[in-house]
């Protein structure tokens, strides 16, 4: 199994109490996911969450893995001990922010 290794997403700014899809499973190619970042800007503190969406479905509660609280100007990052593995079509990483704009980029690798 090949993998391509480095950024899965480029930097995707997610405005207050938004959601966004950022990295998607296509044609059953396995997403191994590492890292996510989530910048706030300056100027106020905000929340970022993580959502694990199976199956197209969509960003709610119960797909939700992480809540981080990000100060003004403050990067935090989110890396499991082991890969998230997207391993079916339409299997997704969505990211939403609280109160103020997030900014957020995934690293991983996909399958070749």
């Amino acid at each position: 199994m090949a993998l391509t290794r480095g950024k899965l997403s480029n930097v995707v700014v997610v405005g207050a109490a938004s959601t966004a899809g950022i990295v998607t499973c296509a044609s059953s190619k396995k997403v191994y996911v590492k890292s996510v970042l989530a910048h706030a800007g300056t100027g106020a503190s905000t929340s970022a969450d993580i959502y694990f969406i199976p199956n197209a479905g969509t960003a709610t509660s119960d797909t939700r893995i992480a809540r981080m609280d990000v100060l003004p100007g403050e990067t935090v990052f989110f890396e499991p001990s082991y890969p998230l593995v997207l391993d079916t079509t339409g299997d997704q990483i969505s990211v939403g922010a609280g109160e103020s704009t997030c900014n957020f980029i995934v690293t991983g690798d996909v399958e070749s």
